[in-house]
């Protein structure tokens, strides 16, 4: 009898060993295929993340469409309105831009070449023994030169550049027509396989859409302040067209990898070729310490409130998500830094000290 027990004992745990190496192996072919998915997603994920952001945005027009149109012409419609919305003020920045730059071009190799930095620096006697000092140790036209030529040369690098970001934007267009169309069947689909319960999985889902609100609006309220700080200086300091320069510097600081810099800093360079020293200091403190200290401390004071994380794990989050995942990385960092938390909230209840008793 206790022989026949053993035999019994043994049989059962080969019998559990096999089971437990079938899930092990089940188990490492999922994560497998998980990883070559994710791997061949990659690519696609900033067009993914810009199509995500847009859907949520947009999906209250989407609704009203809805109601009058069939799902997929109203779909339609809203890629059209909202390729309208968000696409064409960007062109015209684009545009005004690099014509602006090509003129400044222009205008940095015409006063190398006619010797006006010369005439700047007669201009005012205090800096003569300034003027001997450079003319012997530096040839100022052949710098100016270069830095033109590198200035062309770095426009034809960001045009090059933009033909990628047209490609990923095409393709954002695409997906967001699918999210806006299908998005019932996403959801029903991420709450049939997630490993989380429908009311986890449920909060989940408001976390990122909450924190896509606030990344969003966040950014917009820091890049009009932004914009009418640079306008007004503009204004103060009677540079042309302050209103046009101060729109178009609220709009490229909503870019991640651009900034309202790329607009004060050849403003203040060109007034230091115009000689207004005084103007071109105010105008370098004004963006370096007024407008930055905005876009550094207030956007992330913003945005930290809203997705209710502290000012400093939101300014990590966005900057490291910024060199993680490149531009789609302001949206995707701080998702990640607010989810972490809830998902170790949702662990802490499942294995707490009553669960564990």
């Amino acid at each position: 009898m206790h022989e026949e027990l053993e035999a019994a004992a043994l049989v059962d745990q080969d019998q559990k060993f096999s089971i437990d190496v079938f899930v092990l192996a089940r188990l490492a072919v999922t994560l497998a295929f998980i990883g070559a998915a994710l791997l061949v997603a990659a690519p696609f994920l900033p067009a993914l993340t810009w199509a995500l952001v847009l859907a949520v945005l947009f999906i209250r027009p989407q609704h009203l469409l809805e109601r009058i149109l069939p799902r997929s012409l109203a779909a339609g419609v809203s890629v059209l309105i909202i390729g309208l919305v968000v696409v064409g003020p960007l062109l015209l920045v684009v545009e005004q831009i690099v014509s602006e730059a090509a003129s400044g071009v222009a205008y940095v190799q015409q006063a190398a070449q006619e010797g006006d930095w010369r005439v700047m620096l007669k201009a005012h006697p205090w800096l003569a023994n300034l003027q001997q000092w450079i003319e012997r140790r530096f040839d100022l036209q052949s710098i100016f030169s270069q830095v033109g030529a590198f200035l062309t040369n770095l426009a034809a690098n960001f045009l090059r550049a933009s033909t990628g970001q047209v490609i990923t934007t095409l393709l954002a267009f695409y997906l967001l027509f699918f999210l806006l169309r299908d998005r019932a069947a996403a959801l029903q689909m991420m709450a049939r396989l997630s490993p989380f319960s429908n009311l986890e999985t449920g909060k989940i889902i408001v976390r990122v859409r909450d924190t896509i609100h606030a990344i969003i609006f966040g950014t917009l309220a820091v890049a009009a302040l932004q914009g009418l700080l640079g306008g007004c200086m503009f204004w103060a300091l009677n540079l042309n067209s302050p209103a046009l320069w101060g729109l178009i510097m609220g709009l490229v600081s909503i870019v991640p990898v651009l900034g309202s810099f790329v607009i004060w800093i050849p403003a203040t360079i060109y007034l230091l070729i115009e000689g207004r020293w005084v103007a071109a200091l105010i105008l370098g403190l004004w963006g370096g310490v007024v407008i930055a200290s905005i876009d550094n401390l207030v956007r992330p004071l913003l945005i930290g409130d809203s997705m209710r994380l502290h000012t400093v794990p939101a300014f990590i989050a966005m900057l490291g998500g910024l060199q993680l995942f490149g531009a789609s990385g302001i949206v995707l960092g701080p998702i990640v830094m607010t989810l972490c938390p809830l998902l170790l909230e949702f662990w802490r209840r499942r294995v707490g000290p009553d669960q564990s008793a």
